[in-house]
């Protein structure tokens, strides 16, 4: 499974629908982990979005999970950029395909640099839009399948067989 892992102060600070909500930071992250973990799921992506330790004492690393997504606080003191780069240094190594979402121009030259690939935050939103464009366009045509009345759905059998066998003598 391919990992994504989101750097997510720096998102928030450069998506405008989560600009205009960053007064309630709380809301603000939860509003984007419900946006990446439908993305992640859609894509099929292990998910990791990473915070700052904002406004905290905590003295170590806060985590939760639920099922491929996880959540990281980081401890007092250190950035989201930094343990992002010791994650994608660690895993790495074990040639797994890695994408960050950053638009930190020094964070994403250590990215390349250690064989990830990088999102900038622009490129995901747009890919998140293509994606619900995609999930609407495919929930519209299971609904025009489901509402379709063709006669066929409501014929017996033997009458179907009938039919078919006039369709096919007319061809002939």
């Amino acid at each position: 499974m391919e990992l994504l892992i989101v750097d997510g102060y720096n998102v928030i600070n450069a998506w405008p629908e989560l600009i205009a909500i960053r007064d309630n930071l709380e809301y603000a992250r939860d509003k984007l982990v419900d946006i990446i973990s439908e993305y992640g799921a859609y894509k099929r992506f292990r998910t990791i979005i990473v915070f700052d330790a904002h406004l905290t004492t905590e003295k170590s690393v806060s985590q939760s999970r639920t099922g491929v997504l996880t959540v990281i606080y980081t401890k007092e003191g250190e950035t989201a950029d930094s343990y992002i780069e010791k994650m994608v240094y660690d895993l790495g190594r074990h040639n797994k395909r890695i994408y960050v979402v950053t638009s930190d121009w020094a964070e994403q030259m250590f990215i390349l640099g250690a064989g990830a690939y990088r999102i900038s935050a622009r490129e995901l939103k747009n890919d998140i839009d293509a994606v619900k464009k995609e999930i609407a366009a495919g929930l519209s045509r299971k609904i025009v399948a489901r509402d379709r009345h063709e006669v066929g759905s409501r014929l017996e059998a033997d009458i179907l067989k009938r039919l078919d066998a006039m369709r096919r003598d007319g061809l002939d």
